[in-house]
């Protein structure tokens, strides 16, 4: 009692399904593990700027299917739309240097439009994060966003939390909220993001909850 859960993995099951979707032959599991952590790190590192929410792998033997679903998949497509090919053949390059790829196997990319933006706590955060890094004002980034984000019909709350140097003052925390956020009710559907921006005093912590409404059995 009393712990704070991720709630992500609290919902796991229930309404939510796993990130990364396979199964390890005896053995295995560390390399596959690695190499799942690997193309997360690179992705994000490459992709920063261009609003990627989530990450999402597949494998089976012979394929390794990399999902990428965006706000700005054009950006990562490119002009011509070689983009993700050259994204799809860096990702195999650094998997096979680390020995982590099998020769035969088939290294697919896929990406996805994310339609609503606005109620996605990744895509949330990054957009506040990159608000802090153009030294706007903390607040009135915040605030802005609150009321983006509860425009939407499919948001019920949001909370939205940052901790850090901010202002030149002492290090604190502060937390704006607007609806509700039920995060005990597991039925809640509630979309959590944590990011982090680079500001020249040190890092300032970025949180955000968006609750989108109770999912019922279909049943």
């Amino acid at each position: 009692m009393t712990h704070v859960v991720h709630p992500y993995s609290h919902r796991l099951g229930i309404l939510r399904d796993w990130k990364s979707r396979w199964f390890s032959p005896k053995g295995t599991y560390k390399y596959a593990l690695r190499g799942d952590i690997l193309i997360r790190n690179y992705l994000e590192k490459k992709l920063k700027g261009f609003f990627v929410a989530d990450i999402e792998i597949e494998r089976s033997q012979k394929t390794l299917r990399v999902i990428l679903s965006s706000s700005r998949p054009g950006q990562i497509l490119g002009r011509q739309g070689d983009g993700a090919e050259i994204l799809r053949r860096e990702i195999k390059e650094l998997l096979l240097k680390n020995k982590l790829l099998g020769e035969k196997v088939d290294l697919r990319l896929d990406i996805k439009e994310i339609k609503n933006a606005e109620a996605n706590a990744a895509i949330v955060s990054q957009m506040i994060v990159e608000g802090f890094e153009k030294r706007l004002p903390v607040r009135r980034v915040v605030k802005q966003m609150l009321e983006k984000v509860m425009a939407n019909r499919d948001v019920l709350g949001i909370r939205i939390s940052y901790s850090g140097m901010i202002g030149g003052g002492m290090a604190r925390t502060e937390v704006y909220k607007k609806g509700r956020v039920p995060l005990q009710t597991l039925r809640a559907d509630v979309d959590y993001a944590a990011n982090r921006a680079r500001l020249p005093l040190g890092a300032v912590g970025v949180k955000v909850w968006i609750y989108k409404g109770d999912i019922f059995d279909k049943k």
